[in-house]
């Protein structure tokens, strides 16, 4: 395997924003050079190594000469070579080598074989196996914590430490000093399950919270973080390097100080220990910061965790920043950066931002040119909680991680219309078809310019290829589409995948207006409406039949016109939405039998 690779960060400063003058030594070639992003990154990238983003953290996933797999943030990519398991997990390097370190997880201090080569010496790795699914163990615990907390799995915990570094919150003139977070190793071995110390249920309590990052339960996994010199903080008391005459004293105010930081900052650990404050000493006394404090470093992270306010304020931030995204999603925005697994592409008319679904195989269209919109939508954000939305199990609601409100329905494209009215109006939907998701989003937004009011397509996540999947009952749609292409080379429409469109769960305003919006209001179809007594059946036909009067006069029809794809807002024990005119509006949110008129 050639762990070389030709690839330039965008940006040479999104390395030295983190890169801490407490570890120095991490860094192989001069600050300057990192600076002007002059990256010693050597040549060809490995065809299997993949570029993905896992809860905000940029990785490059490498499969390792072993078997394992590599996840390399972008604080390990000038140290690739080092990390490669080869230089540090290798039997006798790594027993001859390590160096075990204070706590009750497994920890060591390790220096990496040098690189002869690139002329590169060794550096010095933290190397520490997760303990995620195991108990926190009672003696880590204060009396204020949570009885149910639980440690954070290796993706979890890089993501929040980068969270914490990048944090401007608090006093921005003394940052909190950390470890950087290089990289995540797995070997390939598989366990027993007495031997992890794991629990199933908190394994799958992870996976609900953390979809998107599959951890098996059976696999060890592997934090590797950069080395910061210095003793901790109770070294440091045993060699009376802190002032004061009482004994315990000076780690007290330590270990609150950090808290209270650490709490500024809207964060928080339940197991913080001296221990886990790296002090260095200067001239024979402790450095300090400006302000006169004891300047140190926080390490072991398995427990930080975000404040409750903080959690709150970052559910509605990523919510209001979405509103704002999806109102400018047609603006143009240019190319992602490159690297980016991302491309900006067309089909029937309609933008997308198209890529991978690297937790799943799949693929993944979003609506729209600005390429920070893709996240929002990856699957394991929207299916791991749902409500049905359908007898036939085909149209869920979802409320994400990011607090969005979303529903999403699996295609029928393929399969042949069915349904139990006048034989004739059956013939004609047979011979129409179900619509595929593109044609879907196409007529959504068409009909929205002409002023239909319409749900909102958001993306369409496609699965990958299965092999259960097989010929459809009706391929007239993907004979239709045999030459519209993905980015990737790809068939658009593949018969031996299963399709499922995204949309915007109605909350009573237009894009346009709902970053600004006071009130939320609650979609309903207008069949349940009559159902719940909210309409009359004589106010539901008038109603039925006006909106679908509208479409014919804009040059549409609704093939399947069922009650319920009319849909209203309203305000439980409140008002029903109404247009200008005082009249109920009404808005058109199912396309799979919608064909345009001659």
């Amino acid at each position: 395997m050639n762990w070389l690779m030709p690839w330039r960060l965008a940006d040479g400063r999104a390395i030295m924003q983190h890169i801490d003058t407490i570890s120095p030594e991490l860094s192989p070639t001069p600050a300057k050079a990192l600076a002007g992003g002059q990256l010693p990154l050597p040549a060809p990238l490995p065809p299997e190594a993949v570029f993905l983003r896992l809860m905000g953290v940029d990785y490059v996933r490498f499969r390792a000469a072993d078997g394992g797999d590599l996840y390399v943030t972008e604080h390990g990519m000038p140290f690739l070579h080092h990390l490669n398991p080869q230089n540090w997990y290798e039997p006798d390097w790594f027993k001859r080598n390590r160096e075990p370190l204070a706590g009750s997880g497994t920890v060591y201090r390790l220096r990496t074989r040098p690189i002869p080569e690139h002329s590169s010496p060794s550096i010095q790795l933290v190397v520490k196996w997760s303990r995620v699914g195991q108990d926190v163990p009672l003696d880590t615990m204060s009396l204020n914590s949570a009885i149910n907390a639980d440690f954070n799995t290796p993706f979890e915990e890089f993501s929040l430490l980068e969270e914490l570094r990048a944090s401007r919150i608090g006093p921005v003139e003394f940052p909190m000093l950390t470890q950087r977070p290089l990289a995540i190793y797995i070997p390939p071995e598989r366990l027993q399950l007495w031997q992890t110390g794991r629990s199933r249920e908190k394994i799958v309590s992870k996976g609900i919270q953390h979809a998107g990052v599959e951890i098996d339960i059976l696999r060890s996994y592997i934090m590797l973080y950069g080395w910061i010199d210095g003793i901790d903080a109770v070294e440091a008391q045993k060699r009376r390097l802190f002032d004061g005459l009482i004994p315990d004293e000076p780690l007290k105010t330590l270990t609150s100080r950090i808290l209270q930081e650490l709490n500024d900052r809207g964060f928080t650990v339940v197991d913080h220990k001296p221990t886990h404050a790296i002090v260095r000493i200067h001239r024979g006394r402790l450095a300090r910061r400006k302000d006169g404090q004891v300047a140190c470093a926080i390490v072991d992270y398995e427990l930080l965790a975000r404040s409750p306010a903080h959690e709150l304020e970052v559910k509605s931030a990523a919510r209001n920043r979405y509103l704002l995204l999806q109102r400018d999603r047609f603006e143009p925005r240019g190319n992602p950066p490159t690297p980016s697994p991302l491309v900006l592409t067309k089909i029937l008319g309609v933008d997308f931002v198209y890529g991978e679904a690297a937790s799943t195989g799949g693929t993944l269209w979003v609506v729209g040119k600005d390429p920070r919109l893709f996240d929002y939508f990856l699957p394991e954000r929207w299916r791991s909680k749902k409500i049905s939305l359908s007898a036939s199990g085909r149209t869920w609601y979802s409320r994400t991680k990011d607090g969005l409100h979303l529903v999403w329905k699996v295609s029928r494209v393929g399969d042949v219309p069915s349904c139990d009215i006048a034989p004739k109006i059956q013939e004609i939907m047979i011979e129409h078809g179900y619509n595929s998701p593109f044609e879907k989003f196409d007529l959504a937004l068409e009909m929205s310019r002409h002023g239909i009011s319409t749900a909102y397509p958001r993306a369409i996540y496609v699965t990958g290829a299965s092999s259960e999947a097989g010929k459809r009952p009706d391929p007239r749609r993907f004979r239709q589409f045999r030459d519209v292409l993905a980015p990737d080379g790809r068939p658009a429409l593949n018969e031996s995948s299963d399709y499922v469109t995204v949309w915007g769960y109605w909350r009573g305003w237009e894009d346009r207006y709902a970053p600004d919006s006071t009130i939320d209001w609650s979609p309903i179809g207008a069949g349940q409406a009559c159902s719940m007594g909210l309409l009359t059946p004589v106010e539901l036909k008038h109603l039925v039949n006006r909106h679908h009067s509208t479409l014919r006069g804009a040059g549409y029809e609704d093939l399947s016109p069922d009650f319920d794809h009319v849909l209203l807002s309203f305000i439980p024990d409140g008002a029903i939405k109404r247009n200008s005119s005082g009249e109920i509006e009404t808005r058109h949110c199912n396309f799979e039998l919608v064909r345009r008129l001659d």
